[in-house]
């Protein structure tokens, strides 16, 4: 059974431990030049779903800390959705204050505008119950953004089309993209690795498990695409020192995340821009 540790340790650099010369074995790397983690820089400039893509950061009301996590605009009536993890929205069980999103985020520069997050929804189990693996599986978050009387998607261009996949798929070639941090990352740019995913043992919607990618600080949140929609989240990772480390990721998948999707997208439809 794959040992799944939640990633609010990803959420921080500074918990970063030291990190072999290789993490994913060699041979396991899909990604055309990746390093030790199977990541590799984003060339630019960034098309597509990479100029969806973004981080989305935010402050614990009471430590005042600063985090960052990944995000990406997905499709909706409201063209003013964002993507991301359940997790990334709360630290130590507090929601985050002073949320926003910036997408096509680079070297420091937010290219398409800082969007105030104005609205948070996380699967109910998320908020009710203290933390358990059992709750990986619906670690998926949306927020929404507002700026200017403009919708997100006015901006970034059409949001990425949710891929729904049952308990037990299996895909192969997924993208995913992130802002990883801590030693050798800066944090500042956008990064992808290629990976190919197996189930991860697990109730409700089930998870995929890439071993081709280990998620290092700032992955969190970013999205795992596939033929051009979004499959599913970065959730979780094994310890960084983990010699053949591996990626969990909630996929969208159940009625769960179906309703939260419907209920967000209606909500911002008659949320009133700033």
């Amino acid at each position: 059974m794959l040992r799944l540790v939640l990633s609010l340790v990803l959420l921080d650099p500074s918990a970063v431990a030291e990190m072999s010369l290789r993490d994913i074995p060699g041979p396991r790397v899909l990604t055309p030049d990746g390093d030790r983690l199977g990541y590799a820089p984003v060339p630019r400039p960034f098309t597509g779903a990479r100029r969806l893509t973004g981080v989305l950061v935010g402050q614990d009301p009471v430590t005042r800390q600063d985090i960052m996590c990944g995000g990406t605009v997905i499709g909706s009536r409201s063209r003013s959705l964002v993507l991301t993890a359940a997790h990334c929205l709360y630290h130590h069980g507090r929601l985050l204050g002073r949320l926003a999103f910036l997408p096509g985020y680079d070297q420091g520069q937010a290219r398409l505008g800082v969007w105030p997050v104005v609205r948070t929804w996380v699967p109910a189990r998320w908020r009710e119950r203290p933390y358990s693996a059992e709750l990986l599986p619906y670690d998926v978050g949306l927020v929404g953004v507002v700026r200017r009387r403009r919708p997100l998607e006015e901006v970034t261009g059409r949001g990425l089309r949710p891929m729904p996949t049952a308990r037990g798929t299996a895909l192969r070639g997924l993208e995913l993209l992130g802002y990883p941090a801590g030693k050798g990352y800066p944090g500042l740019r956008l990064y992808r690795c290629l990976g190919d995913t197996v189930e991860g043992l697990s109730e409700g919607p089930g998870l995929m498990v890439t071993r081709n990618c280990h998620a290092a600080a700032g992955g969190s949140g970013g999205p795992a695409l596939y033929g051009g929609a979004v499959a599913g989240v970065v959730s979780s990772s094994s310890p960084l020192s983990d010699a053949k480390g591996y990626t969990v990721l909630a996929r969208l998948g159940g009625r769960s995340f179906e309703r939260m999707l419907a209920r967000a997208d209606e909500e911002m439809r008659v949320t009133r821009p700033g």
